[in-house]
This record gives C-alpha cells, sequence and structure tokens, in this order.
C-alpha cells in the first residue's frame, strides 16, 4: 500500500469517526414543515413618527422576540430578514391566529387626561374614522372611542408604556372584580402618575375629567376614576395601578405580555404566513426515509452489479457519504426543511457520479494498458482518478453555483434545499475521491482481485461499452436532423405554457392554500357547494385522497380560514388544518421576480463559467442545452397543470445544475481528444468523447432514477411534484447534452477560420491518461 493510499485511509477513518460522533450525541434540527408550527414572515411599515429600516425593524426583532418568549413557545426562531422583514418561526404552534394577533400589534401604550365628552358624545359603537384620531396639532386633543361605546376628549399624553417596567395578569375573585392587569411604574413614570393622577384627582368625583384614559393602539382600553380618597395634587403615590375592564383570563395575560413586552417602534403587516400540523411532518419524514433506504439500497446494487467488488466498495462509500453529509448538517445547524430533506436523498443518488467516472476512466486505462505492465490494475485505477478529476471538479462547481443561487434567492424552506445540496456536492467529492479511492486502492493491491477481472470490475469492458464497440454508430453525420427534434420538442412546450398557461402557486401570486384531513370522505363537488354556501364561491378545491382537501383562495383572513374549516365540518365532520400557507400579493411578485432572477443568472453564471474552462463554442451549446431543458420541464407541468412554486423552483435550478454536468463531462473529453490532434475537425473527437461518456452517461442516470423513483412513489405528495420534475429534467437532460449541446458546438464549430484547438502546452505522453482517439474503439 503507497504512503498516498495511507493517508487517504486515515484521513477517511478520522472524519468518519468525528461523523459518528456527532450522529450518536447532537440532534437534528427539524423545520417547521417536518416538526409542525407555523412560520410567520412580517413586512415593517413606515409610521408618521418613524421609518421602516433597518435600525427599526432590529428594534422590532427585539419586542418580538420578548413577546413570544412571554407566550411560552418552545425554541422559536426571530430573525431579521433583509432591511424590514422579521422571519418569526414557532415550533408545535398550528394555530396561528392567537400569536399574530399579539405578534402583530404594535402596542403603543399611552395614559392621557381626559379632558370630558365631545359636544355630539351619543353612546356610538363604531369607532370614528381614523382621521379623527389624529390629535389636532394645536390643541393636542384626540378624540377616541372608550371601552364603553361612547367617545372621550383626551388631552396630550403625560406617560407612555415605556415607563412601565413590570405588567402582570391577576384575578380578584373576593371581590368580584375578576381579570385584571395591575402595571408597576419605573421611578421617573412613577413620579409623572402621581403628577396625572393629582391634577385629575382636582375635579369632583364622578366628573369625566376625574378618570385617566389609558390607551392601547388608539384604543381606550380603560378609563378609571380616581379614587374620591385621593386628593387634589397628591395623586396615587404607589406607583402602581390596574387596568380594568371585564377581561377573560387570555385577554388580561395578552394585555399585559403586549405592554411588558414594550411597543413595537413600526407597525407590522403579515406577508407570509405558513402553517403546517405535526401529523403531516412525521408523514414526511417517515416517507422520505423510506424512500432514501430503498433508493440508496436499489443504488448500491446497481453499481456493485456494474462495477462488481470495486462497485461493492464504492457502495461502501456511499454509505459512508450519508454518515459524513448528515453529521455535517447536524454540526453546522442547518434547519432541515422538507425540500432539504429531498435535497439530502437526491444527493445520494448524485454522489455516485464521481465514482462512476473514476471507474469507466479506469476500464479505458485497464483495457490499454492490459498484457503492457505486470500490475495494470493498481496503475489503470489511479490513472482513472487522475484524469476524471477535472471533470468532477467541473461538474460539480456548476452544481454548486446552483445551491449557491437557491440560497442567495430562495426563502425559507427552498434556502434549506441549497444548504443540503451545496453540502451534499462537498461530500460527494470526499467520498468518492478518498474514501472510495483508499479502499478500492487497497484491494487492488491483492493478487486475487489482480488476476481476476471478473471480480474486481474493473477489467470487464460492460455491456453498454460492448455494445457500442460493435456497432460503432456514426453519430452526428447529419446534426441538424437533432437539432431539428430538440426545436420541434421546445416548439410543444412553449406551446403547452401558450395555451395551458401556468399554474402558479400562491408563493408567487399571493394567496392562501389550506390542506385539510375530514373524519369521514367528501367529494369535490360536495366541498364546493358547501364553501359556496359559505360564501367562497371563488375557491379552488382539489382532493389527494377520500378524506384530504386542498382550499385555494383570494387572501383571506383568519375569520374567513375558520369559515372554510366549518363549512368542511359540516359535510366531512370533525376537520384538521394540516397545512396553512398565506402570501401576500407584494411577497408574491418579489418572489416571481426573484424567481426570474435566479433562472437568469443561472444562465449567465454557467455561460461564464465554461467559457472559462472550455471555448465559447463548448460554453454556448452547454447553455443551449440547459435552456432546452428548462423550456421543456416548464412545458410539461404546463400540460399537466402541475403547480409552479417554490419547489418547483429548487427542483428547476437542480436539472440546470445536472444538466450542465452532464454536458461538462461530455466537453471534457470532446476537449481532451480534440487536443490530441491540433487542427483537425471536431466531428471525430466528438463522436468518440460521445461514446466514450455513454456508459458513465447511463450508470450515473439510473443511479439518480433509482432515488427519484423511490421519492416519487413513497415521498408522499409533498415531495411527488418534486420528484417527478427531476425524473423529467434528468431524462431530458441526458438526452440533450449528447443530442442538443454536441451538433451546436459542431455547427458552431463549422463556422470557425481556426478549425481545431488551441495546442496545449503539454501533450500527454504516450500511454498515460490515453483514451480512443475515434469511434473504433471505446
Amino acid at each position: 500500500m503507497t504512503r498516498a493510499t495511507t493517508v487517504r485511509a486515515v484521513l477517511a477513518a478520522a472524519v468518519l469517526l468525528v461523523s459518528l460522533f456527532v450522529t450518536l450525541t447532537m440532534s437534528p434540527r427539524l423545520g417547521l414543515d417536518l416538526q409542525g408550527g407555523t412560520r410567520l414572515v412580517l413586512q415593517a411599515k413606515d409610521s408618521p413618527t418613524a421609518k421602516a429600516d433597518r435600525e427599526s425593524t432590529d428594534r422590532t426583532v427585539e419586542v418580538l422576540r420578548q413577546r413570544i418568549d412571554a407566550l411560552g413557545v418552545a425554541e422559536p426562531t426571530v430573525t431579521r430578514s433583509g432591511e424590514d422583514r422579521v422571519l418569526i418561526e414557532l415550533p408545535d404552534v398550528t394555530d396561528p391566529r392567537e400569536a399574530a394577533e399579539v405578534l402583530g400589534r404594535t402596542a403603543q401604550l399611552t395614559f392621557h387626561p381626559v379632558l370630558g365628552v365631545p359636544d355630539d358624545a351619543a353612546p356610538d359603537p363604531k369607532p370614528k374614522p381614523e382621521s379623527e384620531s389624529e390629535p389636532d396639532s394645536e390643541s393636542e386633543e384626540l378624540v377616541l372611542p372608550d371601552e364603553s361605546g361612547g367617545r372621550l376628549r383626551l388631552g396630550a399624553s403625560d406617560l407612555s408604556g415605556a415607563g412601565v417596567k413590570d405588567a402582570r395578569a391577576e384575578f380578584d375573585g373576593q371581590r368580584g372584580a375578576g381579570w385584571s392587569v395591575s402595571l408597576d411604574f419605573r421611578d421617573d413614570a412613577s413620579r409623572d402618575w402621581t403628577r396625572l393622577t393629582g391634577e385629575a384627582a382636582c375635579h369632583p368625583p364622578q366628573d369625566e375629567r376625574r378618570r385617566v384614559a389609558i390607551v392601547l393602539d388608539e384604543k381606550v382600553i380603560s378609563s378609571p376614576q380616581v379614587s374620591p380618597s385621593v386628593t387634589c395634587g397628591a395623586g396615587l403615590p404607589s406607583g402602581t395601578t390596574q387596568i380594568t375592564g371585564s377581561f377573560s383570563a387570555d385577554e388580561a395575560k395578552n394585555l399585559a405580555l403586549l405592554i411588558k413586552g414594550g411597543a413595537l417602534p413600526v407597525p407590522v403587516e403579515v406577508v407570509e404566513q405558513r402553517t403546517v400540523g405535526p401529523t403531516l411532518g412525521a408523514e414526511a419524514i417517515s416517507a422520505s426515509a423510506r424512500a432514501a433506504v430503498i433508493g440508496a439500497g436499489l443504488t448500491a446494487l446497481f453499481i456493485t452489479f456494474v462495477y462488481r467488488l470495486f462497485g461493492g466498495l464504492a457502495a461502501l462509500a456511499l454509505a459512508g457519504y450519508t454518515l459524513i453529509s448528515y453529521a455535517a448538517l447536524v454540526a453546522l445547524g442547518v434547519t432541515l426543511t422538507l425540500p432539504g430533506l429531498a435535497g439530502f436523498v437526491l444527493a445520494i443518488g448524485m454522489a455516485v457520479d464521481a465514482n462512476v467516472l473514476a471507474f469507466e476512466r479506469a476500464r479505458e486505462e485497464y483495457a490499454s494498458r492490459s498484457g503492457r505492465t505486470s500490475r495494470p490494475l493498481r496503475s489503470a485505477l489511479a490513472a482513472g482518478f487522475r484524469n476524471a478529476r477535472t471533470a468532477v471538479v467541473d461538474s460539480n462547481v456548476t452544481t454548486l453555483l446552483a445551491a449557491g443561487l437557491l440560497f442567495g434567492l430562495g426563502s425559507g424552506p427552498v434556502k434549506g434545499f441549497g444548504v443540503t445540496l451545496a453540502i451534499g456536492v462537498l461530500v460527494s467529492m470526499f467520498s468518492a475521491l478518498v474514501i472510495a479511492r483508499a479502499l478500492t486502492e487497497m484491494a487492488a493491491g491483492s493478487r486475487f482481485v489482480t488476476d481476476f477481472p471478473g471480480v474486481n470490475g474493473i477489467g470487464l469492458r460492460g455491456r453498454v461499452r460492448t455494445y457500442l464497440t460493435r456497432r460503432a454508430p456514426q453519430l452526428f453525420r447529419r446534426s441538424r436532423r437533432w437539432l431539428g427534434v430538440s426545436t420541434v420538442v421546445v416548439a410543444l412546450a412553449v406551446l403547452g405554457v401558450t395555451l395551458r398557461g401556468l399554474n402558479l402557486g400562491v408563493e408567487f401570486t399571493g394567496g392562501r392554500l389550506m390542506e385539510y384531513t375530514t373524519s369521514r370522505p367528501v367529494g369535490i363537488d360536495t366541498a364546493r357547494t358547501a364553501l359556496a354556501d359559505a360564501g367562497f364561491a371563488d375557491a379552488e378545491v382539489t382532493t389527494a385522497g377520500e378524506r384530504e382537501l386542498s382550499v385555494r383562495t383570494g387572501d383571506t383572513g383568519d375569520r374567513a380560514e375558520a369559515a372554510i374549516r366549518d363549512a368542511l365540518s359540516a359535510e366531512g365532520g370533525a376537520t384538521t388544518k394540516v397545512r396553512d400557507d398565506l402570501i401576500g400579493p407584494s411577497l408574491g411578485d418579489e418572489l416571481r421576480r426573484h424567481a426570474l432572477i435566479a433562472l437568469g443568472i443561472a444562465v449567465g453564471a454557467q455561460l461564464l463559467y465554461l467559457a472559462v474552462r472550455f471555448r465559447w463554442s463548448f460554453a454556448v451549446a452547454s447553455v443551449t442545452a440547459m435552456v432546452h431543458d428548462v423550456v421543456i420541464l416548464v412545458g410539461v407541468f404546463a400540460w399537466l397543470g402541475r403547480p409552479i412554486d417554490g419547489i418547483f423552483l429548487a427542483a428547476l435550478l437542480t436539472v440546470i445544475g445536472y444538466s450542465v454536468n452532464d454536458s461538462v463531462v461530455v466537453f471534457d473529453r470532446v476537449r481532451e481528444l480534440w487536443a490530441r490532434r491540433p487542427g483537425s475537425p471536431l466531428l471525430p473527437a466528438a463522436r468518440a468523447a460521445v461514446l466514450q461518456t455513454v456508459p458513465r452517461t447511463v450508470n450515473t442516470g439510473m443511479g439518480a432514477l433509482f432515488i427519484l423513483t423511490a421519492l416519487a412513489v413513497l415521498g408522499g405528495d409533498s415531495l411527488r411534484d418534486f420528484a417527478l420534475a427531476l425524473l423529467i429534467g434528468i431524462c431530458v437532460g441526458t438526452y440533450s447534452s449528447v443530442f442538443t449541446a454536441v451538433p451546436v458546438a459542431l455547427e458552431m464549430e463549422s463556422r470557425r477560420k481556426d478549425g481545431g484547438p488551441t495546442r496545449q502546452r503539454q501533450r500527454p505522453k504516450a500511454g498515460r491518461g490515453r483514451s480512443a482517439d475515434n469511434g473504433a474503439r471505446v
């Protein structure tokens, strides 16, 4: 065993041991879509006294954090998102109405002297227009509705809620006072309170002016009379008062919470709300786990069947990849969301790609070296990993670009998918280039493994390679025909988008999407009729099963949601909400804009990177194939009427990375073969490169298809569209990397004057890194 192999083995063992320790001692951080709970995005708004900027939003975050802590939610998350948004995650809170009401109130608490009642102060249960509630610039008076339905004229505020040191809900059952809120003032505020009550005490009992108004968010919640025992000017010296008003226990506790937490510096508005029931999250974890086990097992069996012993060792390295990836997610504190979990499962299938690339190159090297050296297996294996390194790096960099776009321009769960995909790509390279290589190099040192090609798997030509060698198809003699086929398919996809339109999800259009389970089966027509009778005739209703209903409406409030649930309960019995997504129209426009920006940046970034690494013609050809794949995938979803949402965006950007990944592998081989004959036409090198890389393309695609099929069949409704999009993308991407990208490159190169590649600085030596120059030997 060489020194390099020993170093790789020690490094692999150390990383695996650390990963095992992390896995056994740390727990994953599950997102709300997996453990159940509510996710809120609040938009800060400008007010007459404050601007919604980074500073005021940071203060808003602190106030909201105090309110949430007082609510008793376990392990909440409160962070600023951008300049003026606040992201709140509340685990185990599946009915967000009360929480949203408490969190969204500005809680501007002020204390005012009562100047009397307006001249036309007949009791009026309706509040006056907002303009009438504004203070007069000269008299600094304002008129507000009081707790009894009348109205009061109030003087300028003498004391604000910032002077309150503590607020608590109390129950006085002995005197029949019920629930009230007791306030303790700070030192300076205590003196202001004494002065305010002393001035009110100068008026006779029962006089309106002997009252002190306590105002919360421009509404008088209590206006108690100062006790007759308090003399004029003396006031209440204790610094403590009570707010009474026939509160229930919850109302008193929430009011105390608002006052104690402090006032929000700026108003906030709920622009996104997602609620997932714990049952749905548990089912998603279970379904994804089954898909991962079955898909990974099938992938391991397949790669073992194709590459025999070395394939089995690669499958063992795949298990190590799974352990390291999971440990990295846990150690970094990455929140594992449902799309992130899907990305983790998908990356298992993609992790075999680097091994397949190396093994296929090793097979070529073994065939060319056999009989010329005494130990061809070890040298062929080393050359296979060495020559596959550039293709592995280039193809994975393109996937990392897609993952970076998902993280930078995605939101919520899509960000988690981007992080998971990036970690998976990096760990897959370590798994292939360190773990798998160390295992296979140690096995290659055995004479038994060396002497029996049928055991090691590298000495076998492979069925795909054997078939192509016998048939030797003369590809691309009429490359424009392949471009014509691609053009027709793209035209059909565009026709689907034109005729059928895109079924944009609520993330891109704004609105509300709710999913319910009922105790009795409810037909879709029955559900639609029930909702129409309840006043929701425009609601879109779909079913995912006999007892599962999905309702999509415009931007509705929580009362409307409760009415929808009641209408369904009347037909289906006990109705449980398992999912609730609310996206404001402004946020929907922003997400749609970000999706288009992400696609544009993806195209530009891939084009720039490939132009640096390859020729411009190869870069343009790869990006053309990528756009071809994107248009077809979108068109198929348009024809099928499947939703275009954030999960689809994650799948689409993944397809972009996979498509360019395939093209990079092909053009990397084209570059290698063409550089050996500078000045020669591109066609022979392109044909040979495609024939040599077909085994890798087929074997890698099969590994990913096992995983995706398992996700589509076993992953549940939440992952079915995600898996379907990737299945379509991989099939189309495999086709386009050969029959779209290569013909485009041939057409572009046929118009160039130089006619060939730039000569490399150092030509490969004979017998090292060498493979077929034409289609005669593959």
